[in-house]
């Protein structure tokens, strides 16, 4: 499970709507996270591709908001930062046992039913909701 990318995509994200107005670097995010600036770029990218957040280059550019926060589902932006199974990949089990030949399959729909669940759960918040939670 990849909860770091969630946690950094949500945070750029915070960080866009708190600086509302403003370009935003990646070095400041990256300060705010603790994290090396081209980790915030990579996800950066994939905010942006989602229509999320937008980017001016230069010596004075930096990111901005540019979807409305109230709009913003947490489980969006879930979805977008964790395109595989939360819970990883499978092991490659026995076919010639009773339970390990069925053990990826029942885990499958049981895994599929928690992140349906997940995404439920973080879809009755907004970005908004969540970045007023910051003083």
């Amino acid at each position: 499970m990849n909860n770091l990318r969630f946690a950094t995509a949500i945070h750029i994200l915070v960080l866009t709507e708190k600086f509302q107005g403003q370009l935003i670097t990646s070095d400041f995010i990256a300060g705010s996270i603790n994290v090396n600036p081209v980790v915030v770029r990579r996800e950066i990218k994939f905010l942006k591709e989602a229509g999320f957040i937008d980017s001016k280059k230069g010596k004075e550019g930096g990111c901005f908001l540019v979807k409305n926060p109230n709009e913003i589902l947490l489980g969006d932006v879930y979805k977008i930062m964790n395109q595989e199974n939360v819970f990883g990949r499978m092991n490659q089990t026995n076919p010639e046992c009773p339970v390990g030949k069925q053990m990826n399959a029942n885990l499958e729909i049981l895994f599929h039913h928690a992140e349906t669940d997940l995404i439920k759960t973080l879809n009755h918040k907004t970005l908004k909701e969540f970045s007023d939670e910051f003083q």
